[in-house]
This record gives C-alpha cells, structure tokens and sequence, in this order.
C-alpha cells in the first residue's frame, strides 16, 4: 500500500510538472516568435498600415525594450516604493499543538509550526514604455510581471489585535484556542519606475495612439520582465528542460512503484 500511495503522488506531480513545462515552453516560444521592434518603427507601419485601410484595425505581437516612465505611479503598500505593479502578502506564522494516536492507539502531542495568509493584495497601473526612438503607452492588465523583492521580513508578535505596516494596517480577529502566533512575515514585491524592461505584448492602433496590451490570440503571452530578452529565452528553455526531466522521471518512477504496489501488496 505505500509504494501505490508513493507511486501515485510521484504520477500526479508528474501531471503537475507537464504544465509547468507547458508554461516555459510556452513563454520561450513566444520570445522567439515575437517581432522586436522599436517605437519609432511601429509608429511608421501604423501611420503606413492607417493610410492604406484604415486605423483601429491592425495588431502585432511585438517585442520591445525600455524604460518604465510613470507620471502618476503607484506607492506600494509595505516598503512604500514607487512602482507601476506591486504585489503584497502577509503571513501568520503559528504554533499549534496536535494530538495524534499511534499504533498502538497512544495518544501523543506535537507541537507543529504553520503560516496562513491573513492579507494579500496586488495592483497595476498604466505606464509609458520609452527607447531612444520614442515613447508608448503600456496596458499591464492581466500581464506576467517579473519583479524585484523590496521586502521580506519576519517581525515577532507585538501586543494588540492590530497590525501596520508603510500604508498597510490591519485589525486583527481573535485566533482560535490552540494555536500561538510566533509573528508575521511581510513579503512585497514591485515592478519599479524608471528601470529598463522587455515588454512583449500585442501592439494595438484601436484607441487614440498605439498601445501594447495583452495579446487576445490563445497561447501568446503577455510578459513584463526586468531582464532583457536573451536572459528570458536562455531562463525559460533552462526551466522547460528541467521539468522535462523532472516529469519524465516522476511519471517513469511513479508508475513503477505503483505497479510493484499492487503486486506485492506493499
């Protein structure tokens, strides 16, 4: 029985690690098949495409690279950065005691550390992505961020039901019997104003000028990275061979064990 519970969990994280392998090969796909391509050059086929048929109508999945400008950025919640992307999570962490019988129907106590999630949020606004050719504007709704960790810290419990943190505050519910928090570890990471990024997106001449905004095709992906394109492609096919082998080796393994299982009954 447990080289079938072995070999079943190895099978299922086997189907977990093909999507995971799926995503990277996606993304480094979507590098390769990207157009690069600067301001100046989408602002001309835009202009050349608009005389000939029309304007609103054309799209292009584009890569570009430049600096984030933002006239009215956000503030992030905990480290209170200037950025146009954050994320923020703040965990309890906890020590519990569990009660469990043995074998031999013998009580026995444990003292067990656990985390739960007591606040999350995260926020984008739109930004203006600017090379030495020119300046446009970004629609970061629904992009994959690649960001800087600005903060993770663990802070001890301090007396009171209320928490506050840069602009974030919280007032806190009585925890159940049982359970002692330790403390909170703030986590927050940001996509920061005035740093060098690759956008690969779908340009778009529907609205007043031309903005990269998340592709509509299935399977194109919308990234927002801090690193440049080569760093992105070489990461993405590292990843996607490695949960290649992973997956290769848990399924392999996986169905082994299960198989041995129900013939020895182990």
């Amino acid at each position: 029985m447990v080289l079938l519970i072995v070999g079943a969990i190895l099978v299922i994280s086997g189907g977990v690690l093909f999507f995971v392998k799926r995503h990277h090969s996606g993304r480094a796909y979507c590098l390769k098949v990207s157009r690069p391509a600067t301001v100046a050059e989408l602002e001309k086929m835009s202009s050349e495409i608009a005389q000939e048929i029309g304007g609103g109508n054309w799209r292009d999945y584009v890569r570009l690279a430049g600096r984030v400008q933002c006239d009215r950025p956000l503030v992030s919640q905990l480290a209170q950065q200037p950025c146009v992307y954050y994320s923020m999570t703040v965990r309890r962490e906890y020590e519990e005691t569990v009660t469990r019988r043995d074998s031999d129907g013998k009580e026995e106590r444990t003292t067990e550390r656990g985390s739960e999630t007591v606040a999350s949020h995260q926020q984008s606004t739109p930004f203006v992505l600017k090379d030495h050719t020119g300046a446009i504007a970004v629609d970061p709704n629904q992009a994959d961020f690649e960001t800087i960790t600005v903060l993770d810290e663990f802070r001890p419990e301090s007396p009171g039901n209320f928490l506050s943190v840069g602009g974030f505050s919280l007032a806190l519910s009585p925890q159940g019997a049982g359970r002692r928090t330790i403390g909170y570890r703030y986590q927050e990471v940001i996509v920061p104003i005035d740093r060098q990024v690759t956008v690969v997106a779908t340009v778009s001449d529907a609205g007043t000028g031309l903005t990269l905004q998340r592709p509509t095709e299935s399977g194109k992906q919308f990234i927002i990275s801090l690193r440049n394109a080569e760093e992105l492609t070489k990461s993405a096919e590292r990843n996607a061979k490695a949960s290649d082998i992973a997956m290769k080796s848990c399924l392999v393994g996986g169905s082994i064990l299960a198989i041995a299982g129900l013939v020895t009954g182990l």
